[in-house]
């Protein structure tokens, strides 16, 4: 997989890194209503999510996923890249560990 730019320093308005060490980065994730972010990639990594979630991604190839968590849901996810979209008039927030091989 080509990796596409860091969510943090492509959108540090909505991930901002609260830890980081040689084997993990832990960030905070946080969208208002409606917002959303531009192509950007993920490790491996853990999700937390905080509040409930209902969002959209689109892939690199145009297509789409809606997705939906619940608060105090946890969740792994593979490597990928993604525009995410809050689709909640709801903010959004989860904490995501990404893992470092």
């Amino acid at each position: 997989m080509t990796m596409t730019p860091d969510p943090t320093k492509v959108d540090a308005r909505h991930y901002q890194v609260e830890f980081e060490n040689d084997r993990i980065r832990v960030l905070r994730v946080k969208y208002g209503p409606g917002e959303k972010s531009s192509m950007h990639a993920h490790p491996d990594s853990v999700h937390v999510y905080l509040t409930d979630v209902k969002g959209r991604f689109t892939y690199p190839n145009g297509k789409t996923e809606e997705v939906t968590a619940k608060a105090g849901h946890t969740m792994y996810r593979g490597a990928f890249e993604h525009s995410p979209q809050n689709l909640s008039d709801k903010a959004i927030e989860l904490i995501q560990i990404e893992l470092k091989h």
